[in-house]
């Protein structure tokens, strides 16, 4: 996609979700430059446990991990960001032969890509800037070996059901029947340890949550005025998930190339969700697609690293 193309995506996105009654943006737009680097941010919180708890399931199980994803491994990972799990992986194993990074953030991707292929000489990186949620083609000439799809972070929980559909047809498509899964889904666990891994005391997640209006502003010249917002995360026990939202603090209008969107004091803007699953709920979600063959989680059972292999 030309960047032509995306800006149009992008602009029929934004105003599509903030014409809605319930005015949302799409979560994709954290993620320019500035908004990979703000998670790796968070990543780093003590309050955040998914990334330090995840990275711990693989560094204390990557000679299982290894075993199970066999020889001759191309990793292919979407919104893949700074590909920080990926380099455990990489470190570790020595049957990955090459590694294909996807994300759409096309110069933070090239960058970390360029890092990587200087750090491992011996594997094949070949970078590709996509936007993972939709249909997308994979690179002309896909490295020789056996697919093995990496969706660490527990991403999918991002999704809502349709978008997770479409996105399980995407994996099966690029493993194909001889490949495999490898995902990170965070667990359910108490309500007070989802409310500030969300709501850190730092403020970064709450600057992570208004990069989203300074991305567009950037890319489709709107003027929205980060000040006015604030930022909110919530759990909804009944949807089993973190709802993060923009809080509009005083009426006002803003324009996006030539269309007037007008904010009323207390509106809320949605822009993120964040599923949390039991092992049964995750199981029955990819069961059209996929077997869960093994299960690895923390002392904590606060999330889990799951291999899948297509049905």
């Amino acid at each position: 996609m030309t960047k032509v193309e995306q800006r149009k995506s992008m602009l029929e996105e934004v105003l599509g979700g903030l014409n809605d009654p319930q005015k949302s943006l799409p979560s994709k737009y954290f993620y320019d430059e500035r908004g990979s680097k703000l998670f790796d941010e968070i990543t780093q919180l003590e309050e955040y446990y998914p990334t330090r708890t995840e990275r711990k399931i693989l560094k204390q199980n990557v000679e299982s991990i290894g075993q199970y994803l066999g020889e001759k491994v191309v990793l292919i990972e979407p919104g893949s960001g700074s590909s920080d799990k990926t380099r455990i992986l990489l470190e570790n194993l020595s049957n990955v032969s090459a590694y294909v990074p996807i994300d759409i953030s096309g110069e933070y991707l090239f960058n970390v890509a360029n890092e990587l292929q200087n750090e491992f000489p011996e594997i094949k990186i070949e970078p590709l800037q996509a936007d993972y949620t939709r249909s997308f083609e994979l690179l002309e000439v896909m490295p020789d070996g056996r697919r093995v799809v990496f969706f660490p972070g527990s991403t999918v929980g991002n999704f809502e059901r349709d978008t997770v559909d479409r996105f399980l047809n995407v994996v099966a498509d690029i493993a194909s029947q001889t490949g495999a899964f490898l995902i990170g889904v965070d667990l359910k666990k108490d309500r007070q340890v989802l409310l500030d891994a969300y709501n850190d005391s730092k403020g970064i997640t709450a600057a992570f949550n208004k990069n989203i209006l300074r991305h567009i502003n950037r890319i489709l010249a709107s003027d929205f005025s980060l000040s006015r917002f604030d930022h909110e995360a919530v759990w909804n026990e009944e949807e089993g998930r973190i709802e993060m939202y923009l809080i509009c603090n005083e009426a006002h209008e803003v324009a996006i190339n030539g269309t007037t969107i007008a904010f009323e004091e207390g509106e809320r803007i949605h822009t993120e969700n964040s599923h949390k699953y039991t092992l049964d709920e995750f199981s029955e979600i990819v069961s059209p697609w996929f077997e869960v063959k093994k299960v690895w989680t923390d002392e904590n059972n606060w999330f889990s690293l799951q291999y899948l292999e297509p049905k």
